[in-house]
């Protein structure tokens, strides 16, 4: 991983904890796999703990690891470094992508019941005027009392942010081609099409991976079929979101977005949505950050225990799924 990834997440008291499972490599961390030294280390090694930053782990690397049997990976997508040479060579891969999901679900949580009751614009308000509305004249619109909610994937996150939302007075809809009624009852949701999710929901939240097929899944057609002043919470990928259309229902002021990931990743400077009231824009802040680190860190431990002990990985990414995740 890269020496900013290893030194946010694993922090002193973590590699000690390591240390009691698995003999450590000493530092520095291998930040690439080419090196003189990064292949002597590659050459005893049995499993690798990577990160943010991993370089690729192709078949020149694992010609230099003859011992790697396994991959556990600190964040989340295994995409970036994790490749079919690993796979043929049946290496086993766990990933904490279960534990990067709890910030962004309470993160979606928290988005959800700010915008519900309008929190965001009422505080503007409140701030230039200095002075109470009339909270009897609060239009019925506003609150939290069984607004629809629409989870757009049942992904880790997804199924996280059901899981949040159940002690809520909230009606939850589903849309994930994958799960059929039962499951969707099982978690919690009404499972629905994708144009009657975007049709019935006071807000849509996205969760799905940005795969080739979920490119521009969120259509100006989608869009277009909200309700007025219903919120689009994205805190998946830009992409998946036909982001001009977007723009255009944010900037007529049809509907609010709240935009933790944009496309491109950040808006040029002078993009209209920088300055629009509808819109909230985060820095890709959802996902692990600050004390959340630990989770991740605790997460790989444990995985590396489990499989140092010869019980398998409690969260293994697998090869035939791939194609579902991000």
């Amino acid at each position: 991983m890269s020496r900013d990834a290893a030194g946010a997440v694993l922090d002193p008291e973590t590699l000690r904890a390591f240390r009691t499972v698995c003999d450590l490599a000493p530092p520095p961390v291998l930040d690439e796999l080419t090196t003189p030294r990064a292949r002597s280390v590659l050459a005893d090694v049995d499993l690798l703990i990577t990160g943010w930053g991993c370089p690729p782990l192709d078949a020149e690397v694992l010609r230099a690891a003859p011992r790697l049997r396994a991959v556990v990976h600190t964040a989340g997508s295994v995409r970036g470094h994790v490749t079919d040479a690993c796979w043929e060579r049946g290496i086993e891969v766990s990933s904490a992508a279960a534990a990067n999901a709890v910030p962004v679900a309470e993160y979606t949580l928290g988005m959800i019941l700010l915008t519900g009751k309008r929190v965001l614009e009422r505080a503007r308000d409140y701030r230039a005027s200095r002075s109470r509305d009339d909270w009897l004249r609060t239009p019925r619109t506003v609150g939290n009392h069984r607004r629809t909610v629409g989870i757009l994937s049942a992904s880790l996150i997804g199924r996280r942010v059901i899981e949040l939302l159940r002690p809520h007075d909230l009606d939850v809809l589903l849309y994930d081609p994958y799960v059929d009624d039962a499951e969707a009852a099982a978690l919690g949701a009404e499972r629905v099409g994708l144009p009657e999710l975007f049709a019935r929901c006071d807000t849509v939240s996205v969760h799905t991976p940005l795969l080739p097929r979920t490119r521009g899944l969120v259509s100006r057609d989608l869009i277009r079929s909200m309700p007025d002043d219903a919120v689009l919470i994205n805190t998946a990928r830009g992409a998946v979101v036909d982001q001009e259309a977007l723009t255009e229902a944010v900037l007529a002021g049809r509907i609010r977005a709240v935009l933790d990931v944009t496309d491109p990743e950040v808006l040029p400077p002078d993009h209209p949505l920088w300055e629009c009231d509808n819109a909230l824009i985060t820095p890709h802040l959802a996902g692990s950050q600050g004390n959340e680190w630990r989770r991740l860190a605790d997460l790989a431990l444990a995985e590396t225990a489990r499989w140092a002990s010869g019980s398998g990985f409690l969260h293994p990414v697998r090869r035939e799924r791939l194609a579902f995740l991000a």
